[in-house]
C-alpha cells in the first residue's frame, strides 16, 4: 500500500479568479502583463488572498544522493562528484549558491543518500519500499519545517540522478527509453546510447510496476523519494513550489500520481535540455516561466526564475487600475 498521505488543502480558485479579474482591470493594454499576470493568479490561488503577498521568504532546498547506476556509463562524470557538489553547496560557493545569493534565496542541503548508492536500476531495484517509504516521511517533514517560507524551491545534486529520472517518467507516461533519455551532464552521442539502453532495461524490468512508491523504490532511490515527499509537503502545508530540472518533474509526477490535484501548488520555473522534463511539463500542463538552455541541476534554473515571480506578484499588488487612473485617485 501507498502510505498514508494528507489532502492537499483546497488552491483557492475564487482568489485566483479574483486576481486573473484584478490584471484585466489593471491600466494596462490587454495582454500586456502576458504569462507573468498567470503567475501572479497562481500565487494568489496558492496564498488564498488577492493581491497577493511578496513572495519575501524563499528556499531552495537541494536533495543529494549518489545512484548506483553512473558505473554503467550513464553519466559524464564519476560518483564521487556528488560529495564535493554537496561540500561545495555547503560553503556558499555552487552555482545555486551564486544566484540564490543574488536574488535573496536561502539555501538548505539534505544529504539523502551520498556515499550510499543506490542500487543499478536496470539490474534491481534501486532501493526497497520501506527505505523509499522513510525518504518520502523525510521530504514531508522538510516542508514542515520550511512551512513558514513564502516560496519554495526543490533541488537536486547526485552524478546519475537524470537516469533514474527518465526511468520514472517513462513509467508513469508509458513512453519508451529513447523519448524520455537525454544527455545528462553532457555525455557524447555514443553515451547517450548506452544511457538509453540502461533505461529501456529498467522500464522493461518493471513493466507490472504500477504503484507510484513502488516505482520510487524500483526506478528511483531515496534521494527522488524525498523529493517527492518534499513535493507533498509543500502542498500539505499550503506553500507554492517553482520546479526545477527533469529530476523535480519527475518526481512531480510521482506526487500527483500519489495525491491527484497536488500539482496545483506547482509552477515550472524554467525549461532544461532533457526530453523527459518536456513531456512531464506537458503531462502536467505546465509551462516554464525561463528558457535559458540552462542544465545545470542544483535548482539553479528555477531560482533564476524567482524575480519574474516577485514581479509578477509585485505588478498585481502595485500597478493602479484603468478605474483608478480615469477616476483620477491616483491608487
Amino acid at each position: 500500500m501507498t502510505p498514508p498521505s494528507a489532502a492537499p488543502r483546497p488552491y483557492d480558485e475564487a482568489a485566483a479568479q479574483a486576481a486573473r479579474e484584478r490584471v484585466a482591470g489593471l491600466a494596462t493594454p490587454a495582454g500586456a502583463l502576458g504569462r507573468l499576470g498567470d503567475l501572479a493568479a497562481w500565487v494568489a490561488g496558492c496564498q488564498g488572498c488577492c493581491p497577493p503577498r511578496p513572495l519575501d521568504d524563499v528556499a531552495c532546498v537541494v536533495f543529494a544522493g549518489d545512484h548506483g547506476v553512473a558505473a554503467h556509463g550513464t553519466s559524464a562524470y564519476p560518483s564521487e562528484i556528488t560529495a564535493l557538489m554537496v561540500a561545495t553547496l555547503r560553503s556558499g560557493r555552487a552555482g545555486v549558491s551564486a544566484l540564490a545569493g543574488a536574488h535573496g534565496v536561502d539555501v538548505r542541503v539534505e544529504d539523502v543518500s551520498v556515499g550510499r548508492p543506490s542500487e543499478p536500476l536496470h539490474l534491481t531495484d534501486a532501493t526497497t519500499r520501506e527505505r523509499a517509504g522513510a525518504a518520502l516521511a523525510r521530504g514531508r517533514a522538510v516542508a514542515a519545517e520550511e512551512g513558514h517560507r513564502d516560496l519554495l524551491v526543490p533541488g537536486e545534486v547526485g552524478i546519475g540522478n537524470t537516469t533514474p529520472a527518465a526511468a520514472l517518467v517513462g513509467a508513469l507516461l508509458g513512453l519508451p527509453a529513447h523519448e524520455v533519455t537525454g544527455a545528462g551532464t553532457g555525455l557524447d552521442t555514443e553515451g547517450v546510447v548506452r544511457k538509453t539502453a540502461v533505461v529501456q532495461t529498467g522500464l522493461d524490468r518493471c513493466r507490472e510496476v504500477t504503484d507510484p512508491v513502488d516505482l520510487l523504490a524500483a526506478l528511483g532511490g531515496e534521494d527522488l523519494a524525498a523529493m517527492t515527499g518534499f513535493l507533498l509537503g509543500a502542498a500539505e502545508v499550503r506553500v507554492p513550489v517553482l520546479l526545477d530540472g527533469v529530476v523535480s518533474l519527475a518526481c512531480a509526477l510521482v506526487a500527483d500520481a500519489i495525491a491527484p490535484g497536488t500539482g496545483r501548488w506547482w509552477a515550472a520555473g524554467h525549461r532544461s535540455t532533457e526530453p523527459a522534463q518536456q513531456v512531464a511539463l506537458d503531462e502536467l500542463g505546465l509551462v516554464p516561466v525561463l528558457d535559458a538552455g540552462m542544465r545545470l541541476g542544483e535548482g539553479s534554473g528555477a531560482v533564476a526564475a524567482v524575480p519574474l515571480l516577485r514581479g509578477a506578484v509585485a505588478l498585481l499588488r502595485d500597478t493602479a487600475t484603468l478605474a483608478e487612473v480615469l477616476g483620477g485617485t491616483g491608487g
